[in-house]
């Protein structure tokens, strides 16, 4: 019979856009080594495995792999994993509330709500397990960057924003670029910071190319074994605490929607929410829509 797996475009309303996703839905007897050669074969920017959970009061237990390493935390393969088990277990369920589901990840259990509303697309959102830390260690500087990504180093930074690290789960190093044509222009190159085990890198600049967005953005990540990332939730989630260190939102609630992919002719958008109580980040989410492009099963 095999091991069932359907593949999902996620953080987009329209299939072939957005990021793509494997998901296998019976990992059971799988080890590390099977996993990630199954993730190299599908050779998408992320592989989701799914089994029993630990605690039988959460969803499932996921594992997500790279096509060259394991990932404790990632944000396209919660949203996208969330939906398609609530999709699978209630889809009639979801056309009238939204459902929790908790899946457990080695960052930690996070909890998660989908929904499908009449005329709309599937999606999910979840909230931060980790809040964004910024890293130990200096970044690099604006014209090593700046070497690294085929750009001048005045393109680095605008407004208040300079480089920084972050973290919510996964490591990036994130850029501000002054504008939509130089982070257009920005290509991977030597970039000695980006070391399998290293930090990710997350261009952004305040420009825009669709209206209601507030920020743009890129991810190279090519010592990870992926080039360039059509919509990168974990690296949405520490851009939270960049946010809050370099805008200083007042308190409350605020939505914010990140536009990724575009130069890569998938574009997707990110919705991110972030809470403020006293001027500190108190919580944050990552959401958007989930579309199921296709079914099938692994012979393995």
């Amino acid at each position: 019979m095999g091991r069932p797996f359907q593949t999902l475009d996620v953080f987009t309303e329209t299939a072939l856009a957005g990021n793509p996703l494997a998901v296998v839905l019976d990992a059971s007897g799988l080890d590390d080594a099977r996993m990630q050669a199954i993730a190299a074969e599908f050779n998408l920017s992320e592989t989701v495995f799914v089994f029993e959970p630990r605690n039988a009061i959460n969803t499932a237990r996921v594992r997500i792999f790279t096509p060259k390493r394991e990932l404790p935390f990632a944000g396209h393969p919660t949203v996208g994993t969330a939906a398609l088990i609530a999709h699978r277990r209630a889809a009639d369920l979801l056309a009238a509330q939204d459902l929790r589901i908790v899946l457990e990840e080695t960052v930690g259990d996070v909890v998660c709500s989908a929904r499908h509303r009449q005329g709309r697309a599937l999606a999910a959102y979840f909230e931060l397990p980790k809040l964004p830390e910024r890293l130990d260690g200096k970044a690099p500087s604006k014209a090593e960057i700046a070497a690294g990504l085929g750009l001048e180093p005045a393109d680095i930074g605008f407004g208040a924003h300079e480089p920084s690290l972050y973290s919510a789960g996964a490591p990036y190093l994130f850029v501000p670029v002054r504008s939509l044509g130089a982070i257009g222009r920005a290509a991977p190159g030597a970039m000695a910071w980006a070391t399998q085990d290293g930090p990710a890198t997350y261009l952004y600049t305040s420009e825009v190319a669709r209206d209601g967005s507030a920020y743009h953005a890129r991810m190279f990540a090519p010592a990870w074994g992926v080039t360039e990332d059509p919509a990168t939730g974990s690296a949405a989630a520490a851009f939270a605490g960049v946010v809050h260190a370099f805008d200083r939102p007042s308190d409350g609630e605020h939505t914010l929607t990140i536009e990724q992919g575009f130069e890569m002719g998938r574009p997707s958008l990110i919705v991110l929410g972030l809470t403020i109580e006293a001027g500190a980040l108190n919580a944050a989410t990552i959401g958007g829509s989930v579309v199921i492009l296709s079914s099938g099963s692994l012979d393995l």
